[in-house]
């Protein structure tokens, strides 16, 4: 299990988290999802050990990774920003991955190969970007880790080799109990992929929780009514995300299940009113929306 206590970092005058708080558990695929610089990368340094914590605490089954060789053998970190040695090849990262990780798997190694036949003699400083994040990919997979965490570890790769790649994710995950921690923009192929979520935004947690509970805890109401209720309208014990009044027509995302919604709006006595499942991306936005960040200003 990993667990994340109350953890803060700063750079300068720069807080990049804050205060942030909660546990990933074995075999889970944990999304991360958030605004740019809302210190996802940040967290994912952290888990892995590149950087220490200024307060609070990380750990990994009961042990810290920050200066811990042990440790850093059973996770591995593939970085959104990639870096290899100028002159290295494949084979030369297999070899120093090999002699890293104990549990190098070199027959995985093989078949990975196999199924990316990315050339392992050529230099990595030839490939191409989506080249180099399947390098990197069958290096981290290779070296069998207890935890992977990747940072947007899709990113530059085609549908084809990204749906593969989720696949072999699932399997290691069956087979070994491995746990993921992954971020990435793209929120539909998050949503499809991982157990739980967790959205930050500027170094603060807003919300976490099972995807389930996506399907299960937000909704859109959409009601009619004639005359619309004077004042805002606001419903007992349910957080509204997101007004908007279009003529007689009362819009309203909730925090709340479709049912519940309903029966909250059905009392106010609409001509008519019906409610709808949110998609993560949907969420994503409107609890944005919610703490101010002002998408109509945003130009396209």
């Amino acid at each position: 299990m990993v667990l994340i206590e109350s953890v803060t970092k700063r750079f300068g005058a720069n807080l990049a988290l804050d205060s942030v708080a909660f546990s990933v558990a074995p075999g889970c695929i944990y999304g991360l999802v958030g605004t740019n610089g809302s210190g996802k990368s940040t967290l994912l340094r952290l888990i892995s050990g590149v950087y220490q914590a200024d307060a609070g605490q990380i750990v990994v089954d009961d042990a810290p990774v920050y200066e811990n060789p042990e440790q850093k053998r059973r996770v591995f970190f593939v970085s959104d920003d990639l870096y290899f040695p100028p002159q290295a090849t494949l084979d030369d990262m297999r070899l120093f991955y090999r002699s890293a990780y104990p549990q190098w798997d070199e027959a995985r190694y093989q078949r990975l190969l196999e199924l990316f036949p990315i050339g392992e003699r050529r230099k990595l400083s030839t490939f191409s970007k989506g080249m180099r994040r399947q390098a990197a990919l069958i290096l981290a997979l290779s070296c069998a880790p207890e935890y992977l965490l990747l940072d947007e570890a899709f990113d530059g790769l085609d549908p084809v080799v990204r749906h593969a790649v989720r696949r072999i994710i699932s399997d290691m995950i069956s087979e070994y109990h491995m746990t993921v921690v992954i971020s990435s923009h793209n929120l539909r192929e998050l949503e499809d992929f991982c157990d739980r979520v967790g959205l930050l935004h500027h170094g603060k947690l807003l919300l976490e929780c099972a995807m389930d509970d996506i399907q299960l805890g937000f909704c859109k109401v959409q009601a009619v009514f004639r005359p619309l209720p004077a004042g805002e309208i606001t419903l007992d014990g349910i957080r509204i995300l997101s007004r908007e009044v279009r003529g007689s027509v009362v819009t309203l995302v909730c925090a709340a299940g479709e049912e519940e919604a309903l029966a909250a709006v059905n009392r106010l006595s609409p001509i008519l009113a019906e409610a709808v499942g949110l998609s993560l991306e949907e969420v994503f936005i409107y609890e944005m929306e919610a703490v101010g960040y002002d998408y109509s200003k945003i130009v396209f």
